[in-house]
């Protein structure tokens, strides 16, 4: 095995909304300004931690908590706290969902935050969650291209075969990962008070979630297939642009996240979007979700390639959205527990591998 199998490159994103002491969402502007690390997404009362690029995901956790810290200590100041949940608190309508008041050079994140408001509505966009990325290190690609390809083409062809085999998959992170079964009534109606629990286990998961209006088909066939059937959505005004692609996984570029980029420069990092505020967690979320995550990175990568076509597309989301029920179907259960002990056979000489599918099994 490669000295390199288990390194890479590790970051997390982590989204919250700030919360005034009564539990409401908090009216006041973003307190933070614009430091690159704690900015927001949708709604200026969202708080989206980015840890900087982590050599593990140990490290990468450390950094989340000093940025964890530093926001708590400021929100404390006044008189706020954040909401580690994904499903949003009680609020009286879309006007307590004050969009992102992004200035400056950062004025068209404001203009496609508007465009998102009229497409889905401001309810949408308080769903929460941590958003996982992980590149491999150059090395181990090198050690992989036997064939002495040329190197950006044969990274960006591994991540999209590896893209493919974890939109197949992403459905068993859904199930081992699911944290929010109960919401507030005012996400269906304004003014209404109570707890709803829900026939998912992840709100933001399943088919009331974060989708596209359609299943946007895609061409796999190869990185410049791919990348042209995504230019193909936007210039047809199906999207705005790459980002409003809502699929759970997603090729990055380094720096400026947007398809031009990633056409000319190529693949980055890759983008696992599933994971849901774990509660109970400190922080959010549980190391060892992020451990399996990546050894599930690892295993899929040994996996043949396969033609991911349109039916097989439309297959992973359904399968994706199925999972987010409380009761997915146990087709699919079966499924992820056959995924889990062909992983405890791939990874039988590494002890802590092992333990982390062990925890994931017993969920």
């Amino acid at each position: 095995m490669s000295d390199y199998y288990y390194s890479g490159k590790f970051g997390i994103e982590r989204e919250t909304l700030r919360v005034d002491s009564h539990g409401k969402l908090a009216q006041t502007p973003h307190p933070f300004g614009n430091y690159e690390h704690i900015t927001r997404d949708f709604c200026e009362n969202q708080v989206e931690l980015v840890t900087p690029v982590a050599g593990s995901i140990e490290e990468a956790l450390g950094y989340l908590k000093v940025l964890d810290d530093i926001t708590r200590k400021k929100l404390a100041e006044n008189g706020e706290r954040i909401w580690l949940y994904s499903n949003p608190p009680h609020f009286d309508s879309e006007d307590d969902i004050p969009i992102a008041d992004f200035t400056g050079d950062h004025s068209s994140k404001r203009a496609y935050r508007e465009v998102l408001k009229h497409k889905y509505g401001k309810k949408l966009m308080l769903f929460s969650g941590i958003h996982f990325n992980f590149s491999f290190a150059d090395e181990f690609i090198n050690e992989l291209n036997t064939e002495g390809m040329n190197f950006r083409i044969f990274k960006d062809e591994l991540y999209l075969r590896l893209y493919k085999q974890l939109m197949a998959n992403s459905y068993l992170l859904v199930l081992l990962t699911a944290a929010s079964p109960y919401y507030d009534s005012s996400l269906d109606k304004d003014g209404t008070n109570g707890i709803i629990q829900s026939e998912y286990s992840s709100l933001r998961n399943s088919k009331r979630g974060y989708w596209n209006k359609f299943l946007p088909i895609l061409d796999h066939r190869n990185f410049k297939t791919f990348t042209g059937s995504i230019k193909k959505h936007i210039v047809t005004g199906s999207l705005y642009s790459a980002s409003e692609l809502y699929l759970p996984i997603r090729l990055k570029p380094k720096g400026v996240n947007t398809l031009e980029n990633l056409a000319a420069n190529g693949v980055d990092h890759i983008e696992l979007r599933m994971f849901d505020l774990e509660p109970s967690a400190p922080l959010g979320i549980d190391g060892r979700d992020l451990e399996f995550a990546h050894l599930l990175i690892l295993y899929l990568l040994s996996l043949p390639d396969f033609d991911f076509n349109p039916e097989y597309q439309e297959k992973a989301v359904n399968d994706h959205k199925n999972a987010a029920l409380l009761s997915p179907d146990s087709e699919l259960l079966e499924r992820g527990e056959k995924v889990l002990e062909e992983m405890k056979r791939h990874f039988n000489d590494n002890k802590k591998a092992l333990e982390v599918i062990a925890f994931e099994k017993e969920k």
